[in-house]
């Protein structure tokens, strides 16, 4: 599960290493995000 705040490492070619989550979307008290499940990230590591 990804929470808030979880740094990610990113496997695909758009030039960041790594993502912070900021936002789970979909729902007003959603916590969490499983596989699928659209967020709002921030790119702390790039190339």
């Amino acid at each position: 599960m990804i929470q808030m705040q979880t740094n990610l490492e990113v496997a695909d070619n758009s030039g960041a290493r790594r993502v912070q989550c900021i936002k789970v979307l979909g729902g007003s008290k959603r916590m969490t995000a499983g596989v699928g499940d659209v967020i709002v990230v921030s790119v702390k590591e790039a190339i």
